[in-house]
């Protein structure tokens, strides 16, 4: 929804794409977020207290993000004039007419997150909902679309997400071929023979998790690692809540880094674009996204101050 608006606006593709590909992985650290949901469960720790703490770290990597969309801007410039023409356009329309017009549109986001929240349906089932709520909106609604071109959408679902489950599926195998291996007495072993001060730790475990995010879903990644990591952060005065958020952050920038980088695969073929050129474009947004990691994890009063 968001990638065609930037496009329409007069920003480049590409970057647009960028931008929701990096965003994207906020959405597991911005509660709810099942991979602090998983942290809990296998660690003990409050769900409750992760979801608070993830707030202010979420805005923060925003913020972060919004601060380089800022800076591109002033360097590449943008097209004002298509930007301010349609804010006038917009305003000219009045707010209940565009509420009016979009109401169908924003029932979507609604059906989704209440649905979920109320425990009418998972996340996974929400997603189904979601699918055939807005074919029927486009259908017989806003009428975007007809019936004959349904087959050519799921022709391009097809394609799109054919690849994007098959790094699902060996990122599963490889999770557990680490199970199998006993990986988590040597990565024990090897953070207790290397670490000798809490920053060591840190840059370690930071150092660490960058490049397993690189292979590893954040989900298993979080259930393989938490149990194993916690005793030893603790040693070293590190607050469960807090190693959780800087696990999960940590994680989340595999979201856009290759090979894995599920969601470059999801949002390249949406701009038509090769994956490696999206993730070429997303550096500087990775870039963003580690120094504020960096803050999130030196600096523990950005996560606990809530709690």
């Amino acid at each position: 929804m968001c990638i065609p608006i930037l496009v329409d606006l007069g920003y480049d593709k590409v970057f647009s794409a960028a931008i929701v590909a990096t965003a994207g992985g906020l959405g597991v650290i911005i509660p709810p977020s099942i991979p602090f949901i998983m942290y809990g469960l296998f660690t003990g720790t409050s769900v409750g207290d992760m979801f608070t703490a993830g707030i202010l770290p979420g805005i923060l990597i925003a913020v972060c993000i919004m601060f380089y969309c800022w800076l591109y801007c002033k360097r590449n410039g943008e097209d004002k004039e298509k930007v301010a023409a349609n804010y006038h356009a917009l305003k000219e329309q009045g707010f209940w007419k565009v509420f009016k017009t979009g109401f169908w549109a924003v029932l979507t986001p609604v059906i989704i997150l209440g649905g979920i929240y109320g425990g009418i349906v998972t996340p996974t089932e929400a997603a189904c909902v979601s699918v055939f709520y807005a074919l029927i909106v486009c259908l017989f609604i806003y009428k975007t679309i007809k019936i004959k071109d349904i087959p050519l959408l799921l022709k391009d679902s097809i394609s799109s997400y054919a690849p994007l489950l098959l790094c699902i599926a060996l990122a599963q195998g490889f999770s557990r071929i680490l199970v199998l291996l006993k990986a988590s007495t040597y990565v024990q072993n090897l953070l207790n023979s290397f670490v000798s001060s809490k920053f060591t730790l840190l840059i370690i475990l930071i150092i660490f998790l960058l490049i397993l995010g690189m292979f590893m879903d954040c989900g298993p990644a979080v259930m393989i690692l938490a149990p194993i990591v916690l005793p030893v952060a603790e040693t070293y005065g590190v607050d469960p809540v807090h190693l959780g958020i800087i696990m999960v952050t940590a994680l989340a920038v595999g979201f856009v880094t290759p090979p894995f980088g599920m969601n470059l695969f999801v949002t390249a073929p949406l701009v038509d674009v090769p994956v490696a050129k999206l993730g070429t474009k997303a550096l500087p947004f990775i870039g963003t996204f580690i120094i504020a990691l960096l803050l999130i994890a030196f600096i523990p009063q950005i996560s606990l101050i809530l709690l």
